[in-house]
């Protein structure tokens, strides 16, 4: 089956208003009113309002990088979904390599807040991807597998085809490298498999998976070219108009 293609960008920590404005603005320009891909844009949540504001009106979705699993509480310095639907989110990123490596986070915690992204009208974007020891060691198929069954944890059929997965190999992200275009399928064929065997075949056809990893428009075509390959999740070339347009227009 054809499954349309979602590319999304990851500004991570960086911006100012001004700046984030400007180029969501810029990004709206250029990506014009009918792309042939979904687009999405996850500033930092202090941005979110203004991103929204400058993509009111357009196909460019708003998406965040991380919720809290709670409906609300006192959970201080935390987002919860309700409240990124108030600003205009419709995707949230979801237990994203950095923040399992640096901030502790566990496939429970992200199977949570899975289901918190879900019950809150969210599109999710799951991430998995093994380090650069994992693989040397070999053991990227089994980190992968660990993390989908364990993040992907008690999601039923029903809800399963409305989540997007984003393979990640932790080595590749802002480092320069990016796993070829046949180590990435090979391992989105991995992940296709398993989402068969969680749910059934169909299910696992009508889900998206993305590559993140030094995605740039010279490697773009290549990837997307790829059978299991369905977007990318864009890192820093997500920060400059011409470079993430690039990768959204790479056929």
């Amino acid at each position: 089956m054809t499954r349309r293609r979602i590319i999304a960008g990851n500004w991570k920590m960086n911006m100012r208003g001004d700046t984030a404005a400007a180029l969501a603005k810029g990004l709206v320009t250029a990506v014009g009113d009918e792309p042939a891909v979904d687009v999405v844009l996850c500033p930092p949540f202090v941005y979110l309002d203004v991103v929204a504001d400058a993509i009111a009106g357009t196909p460019i979705g708003l998406g965040a990088q991380n919720l809290y699993a709670a409906d609300d509480g006192a959970y201080t310095g935390e987002i919860n979904a309700g409240m990124l639907n108030d600003v205009g989110c419709r995707y949230v990123i979801l237990g994203h390599s950095e923040r399992r490596a640096l901030l502790g986070e566990t496939d429970d915690q992200i199977s949570e807040k899975l289901h918190a992204a879900l019950a809150g009208n969210l599109v999710p974007i799951v991430c998995v991807g093994e380090t650069l020891d994992d693989r040397e060691a070999g053991r990227t198929e089994k980190v992968v597998e660990t993390q989908i069954r364990g993040s992907l944890a008690g999601l039923d059929e029903a809800r399963a085809a409305s989540i997007v997965v984003a393979y990640e190999p932790v080595w590749a992200i802002g480092t320069g490298k990016t796993a070829t275009p046949e180590q990435a399928e090979e391992v989105h064929a991995l992940i296709r498999q398993l989402l068969g065997e969680l749910f059934t075949p169909e299910v696992a056809a009508q889900i998206r998976i993305q590559y993140g990893g030094s995605v740039k428009p010279s490697n773009a075509k290549e990837l997307l070219g790829q059978a299991n390959i369905d977007g990318a999740l864009v890192g820093g070339a997500s920060l400059k108009v011409d470079d993430f347009l690039g990768i959204v227009t790479a056929e």
